[in-house]
């Protein structure tokens, strides 16, 4: 199935929608690749923790809840640096690729240290066409998730 490809450019504090939902919700995704890199490599010190919800977020946060059912995706970064070394740099990306979703979907940043530097993500989408059970199912998991029921 084609790929569909979102980058951008997230404030520290920030929620960007990439915005996925159709008029007939025949169209799912199932996140392929999540990538993110600090819009300052090698300058300054950060924790990013950027992650990937099926539902809007009322704020960014750096805890990672795996138990979350509306989680797609989290990536972490850190950065150890000043002007002049890089004295320590990783970063882990885990992507929940088994879930398959047709809606807006939702990505935070959060820097766990103090500071605000925004960071750079992209985001790879396998496209798949839903039955309409599928389909169905799809719509009605998104809507249990927003009304929290």
């Amino acid at each position: 199935m084609p790929i569909k490809s979102f980058r951008g450019l997230i404030a520290d504090g920030g929620i960007d929608i990439i915005p996925l939902s159709t008029n007939d919700g025949s169209t799912g995704y199932r996140i392929k690749s999540f990538e993110i890199m600090s819009a300052t490599p090698g300058i300054g010190d950060v924790d990013h923790v950027v992650k990937i919800y099926t539902i809007p977020q009322s704020t960014a946060t750096a805890s990672v809840d795996f138990a979350d059912n509306t989680l797609l995706g989290a990536a972490f970064l850190r950065q150890d640096a000043d002007a002049v070394n890089i004295t320590a740099r990783f970063g882990k990306n885990i992507v929940f690729d088994n879930v398959t979703f047709n809606q807006d979907i939702y990505v935070t940043l959060k820097n766990a240290r103090s500071g605000s530097v925004d960071c750079n993500y992209h985001i790879e989408l396998e496209t798949v066409k839903l039955a309409l059970d599928e389909n169905t199912v799809a719509t009605l998991k998104d809507i249990r998730n927003i009304t929290g029921q």
